[in-house]
């Protein structure tokens, strides 16, 4: 599959028990399925709190994803796992649910200095590619957090892995982000560079990704889509109003703290009466009253909302 145009993360709601809200995923599923532009979709990564689902949830969420919208787009399943081993096993089960993709996290053991040995992130990657024919996506992280994949071990994993395909770009950082653009898409085999820099999404499509992956599509494919077609049209002035009429919601969901901006989807999702419920698994916590009435504001300010419910 080609990597490229509105890639939505979608959340996952849960029960009163904190089992899976089976009928109130298909629900969203649907929601987001029926934005304009949509062109792929991701599942199993940080929107849904894969952190917090066992292996078997997981392949529940996949196959719930590809029974719902499945025909209408290609699906693409999040691998995270510090173990390579056990990252294989997740890869090796989206693709035979059916998955088109992979979304591959960095492995945690990284945090420590990993940057300084290129040799285990080709092993990492390496070893999931073994496992399975899908091609993948690389999340590429801060610099700060310490499991950042330096430029030219991303060209040598190119030149290695078939089936490295794609980086989601959360470096953070404007100039790196243009290097990982202008590199990546000349290779003699380009690797698609998807931006996931939500929070400052119009500066990043004007340097050139081929598209975006972004969790704040849970609750804004269909304006992140008409926001990278402007961008690609060349109609710069649309793009900024557009771009200005969103940046009260985009900024709540990134405030700080940054760990809560899946918290804070679900809760506007709720607001606009197009998802069952905020809850969210521990050690997450739900916003408090006050965030929520931030919320409000956000949704009215950006035109999602008309009035208040």
């Amino acid at each position: 599959m080609k990597f490229e145009g509105t890639i939505p993360a979608v959340l996952c709601p849960f029960l009163d028990n904190d089992q899976i809200d089976e009928a109130g995923y298909a629900a969203h599923l649907e929601d987001v399925g029926a934005a304009e532009g949509v062109t792929a979709i991701t599942v199993n990564g940080h929107a849904s709190e894969m952190v917090s689902c066992s292996f078997d949830e997981q392949r529940l969420i996949l196959e719930k994803t590809l029974d719902v919208v499945g025909s209408k787009f290609p699906i693409i399943g999040g691998v995270y796992n510090g173990s390579s081993k056990q990252a294989a096993e997740i890869a090796r089960m989206s693709e035979a649910a059916g998955a088109k993709g992979l979304l591959i996290f960095p492995s945690d053991v990284l945090q420590m200095g990993g940057q300084l040995k290129p040799d285990m992130a080709l092993r990492h990657y390496g070893e999931i590619a073994s496992a399975t024919s899908l091609p993948f996506i690389i999340f590429q992280y801060p610099e700060a957090s310490g499991m950042q994949i330096p430029l030219d071990t991303l060209v040598k994993l190119a030149e290695e892995i078939p089936t490295f395909a794609a980086i989601k770009d959360w470096c953070n950082n404007p100039l790196q982000h243009q290097y990982h653009i202008d590199v990546l898409h000349n290779l003699p085999r380009p690797v698609s560079v998807l931006t996931t820099h939500s929070s400052w999404l119009l500066p990043s499509l004007v340097m050139g990704p081929k598209g975006l992956l972004s969790g704040a599509g849970s609750v804004i494919a269909a304006e992140q889509a008409q926001l990278l077609k402007f961008v690609q049209s060349g109609d710069l002035k649309s793009a900024q109003e557009l771009d200005q009429r969103l940046r009260p919601i985009v900024n709540a969901f990134y405030s700080d703290p940054f760990l809560d901006m899946h918290n804070r989807m679900k809760e506007a999702l709720v607001m606009l009466g197009r998802f069952p419920s905020a809850r969210v698994r521990p050690p997450l916590t739900k916003i408090t009253e006050s965030e929520r009435s931030k919320l409000r504001e956000a949704l009215l300010a950006s035109g999602l909302m008309t009035s208040k419910p």
